[in-house]
């Protein structure tokens, strides 16, 4: 029997979204009208989804040629503007993996937490 909010369950219930793969391995820019892989488009298709199933999500950054900080800002920190996620919900429902790239996972959270203070929604 799997117990809702262990650590077991939320290995075993989370949606996993490798960028390289599902999206693009080459993410780059901010709006979506600067190209079909921009962080706007992925936060849009892929992150706002996710999340409003109410699993966990795990995000794979392994694989991908790079992620620019218009990206990345985009995806995680416009989470926040949006307005239908509380940041404290988004770091809590997310896990970032980067293997590749470790510091990419502090950037993440830092883009959040930066939209959570302009937003006031610490």
């Amino acid at each position: 029997m799997l117990i809702e909010n262990t650590p077991y369950y939320r290995a075993i219930v989370m949606k996993v979204i490798n960028i390289a793969k599902d999206f693009s391995p080459f993410p780059a820019g901010r709006y979506v009208d600067e190209g079909p892989f921009s962080g706007e488009a992925f936060r849009n298709e892929h992150l706002m989804p996710a999340l409003a199933t109410g699993e966990d999500v795990k995000i794979i950054f392994d694989g991908g040629f790079g992620y620019g900080s218009s990206f990345l800002e985009e995806s995680f920190g416009g989470l926040v503007r949006t307005g239908l996620f509380k940041g404290q919900d988004i770091l809590k429902k997310m896990k970032f993996v980067s293997e590749e790239d470790p510091f990419l996972v502090s950037e993440i959270e830092s883009y959040i937490s930066d939209a959570m203070l302009e937003a006031k929604d610490a």
